[in-house]
């Protein structure tokens, strides 16, 4: 008899222990990241539908990331990595995305808490935990979840804290080799985030994420049992303010979403418009000899690419203007302005209705502009609105256009949250 999906606990692999995995080996030049990242998305896409019947930890595909090298992208080059900017980073997101929005998910978590390292951290943190990222291919993930209370820290009268509790939506801890965490101080009420690693005594990562949709993003259930955290692991301790720097965090994160939604459209309009192609038949009052001939659906594809490139386009927008501010926060003056970390919320706002827009809409309108072939069993071609509608309730879409309507009337700045 199975085990209950609920039931089973993480037995980390380490990264020199990495499982072997059925695909072809990549190709491309080792630095060559346009072309690697094609070869990786290829491979993604043909088992995705599988595997999203399937659903669990996709060890497999973990290891084909590690050893794909992207895992270094968004590394600084004095680390080892490849230094890249966020808009190329994400424009591998959108890529990955429209192949397997799950793995895409992890991927791009993966290069967020990178950020968030750098962000929070102290020179020594940053300089010993990006080298050793390189240098062990090392997979992060997050328990970084603000909205969930239950872990909680003490702290520790030999310095750092002691983590107990529990926290929800952790994507990407299993297969993880690091984590950053967050748990409420018992003294203050505020937050201490710290990394440590995911095979700490006292760490249980469960394997209990069972949603219709993203389903191999493994964000469920992480348990602290009295896990020590050092001094030397603390990010953020009890009590410390954030400043404008330290709150783009949340903007990178919402960014991470956007390109996901766009991804998915991609994937969804990809899928339809191959179908239509080849497989759907015209229909017989249309007087044409093929579908894709029909102005019908030559009208919906046409609205539905328009909005795909609004989405693409200030999404790109969004990750420039990111990127700015990333830097100038990371540099020698190391802080930003309020109003400069307010634009780029408002710009990741933008980005972030029209994204969940277009990958609702196109997940859901493949099936009418492929016709019946797209409602095959085989080609699991409903994963793309369940991920779409999965993931895109991760926070109120409406709240995003509260800020914009504060913005465009008051001209006020999105409150810094963890959400926007």
């Amino acid at each position: 008899m199975a085990i209950p999906l609920i039931e089973r606990a993480h037995v980390r692999p380490r990264p020199e222990a990495a499982q072997p995995h059925p695909y072809p080996p990549i190709t491309a030049a080792a630095d060559d990241w346009a072309a690697i990242a094609t070869q990786l998305a290829e491979r993604l896409d043909a088992t995705a539908g599988e595997r999203d019947r399937e659903g669990g930890h996709a060890a497999a595909e973990y290891a084909l990331i590690r050893e794909s090298g992207l895992l270094g992208l968004s590394v600084p080059r004095e680390h080892g990595g490849a230094g890249m900017g966020w808009p190329a980073l994400f424009a591998i997101v959108r890529q990955l995305a429209a192949a397997d929005s799950a793995l895409a998910h992890v991927f791009a978590f993966h290069h967020l808490q990178v950020a968030t390292l750098r962000l929070y951290g102290a020179p020594a943190q940053v300089d010993r935990l990006l080298q050793r990222t390189i240098s062990a291919r090392w997979f992060w993930g997050n328990a970084l979840n603000p909205r969930d209370r239950r872990c909680r820290a003490v702290a520790s009268d030999a310095g750092g804290y002691v983590f107990s509790g529990d926290k929800g939506f952790c994507s990407g801890s299993v297969g993880a080799d690091m984590l950053t965490v967050s748990a409420v101080d018992a003294a203050t009420d505020s937050l201490v985030i710290a990394a440590i690693p995911a095979d700490r005594a006292g760490v249980t990562v469960h394997g209990d994420w069972d949603a219709i949709g993203q389903r191999q993003t493994d964000s469920g259930t992480v348990g602290f049992d009295h896990v020590r955290v050092r001094a030397d692991e603390v990010l953020v301790a009890a009590g410390q303010a954030q400043t404008p720097a330290m709150q783009l965090r949340s903007c990178m994160a919402q960014l991470v979403l956007v390109n996901l939604y766009t991804g998915i459209a991609v994937g969804a309009i990809g899928k339809a418009g191959a179908l239509t192609r080849e497989r759907s038949r015209a229909w017989a009052a249309a007087d044409v000899d093929t579908a894709a001939e029909d102005p019908y659906l030559q009208h919906r594809y046409g609205r539905l690419w328009a909005s795909l490139r609004a989405a693409e386009a200030l999404a790109d927008s969004a990750a420039r203007r990111l990127d700015t501010m990333y830097e100038v926060a990371l540099g020698t003056a190391g802080s930003i302005s309020e109003g400069e970390r307010g634009s780029v919320a408002i710009a990741v706002a933008e980005a972030k209705v029209c994204a969940h827009d277009i990958a609702l809409q196109a997940s859901s309108e493949l099936f009418e502009l492929a016709g019946t072939a797209a409602v095959a069993r085989h080609r699991n071609l409903d994963r793309f609105w369940r991920n779409a509608r999965t993931h895109t309730l991760h926070d109120p879409i409406d709240y995003k256009l509260r800020d914009l309507g504060r913005w465009a009337l008051l001209g006020q700045y999105p409150e810094p949250t963890a959400y926007s």
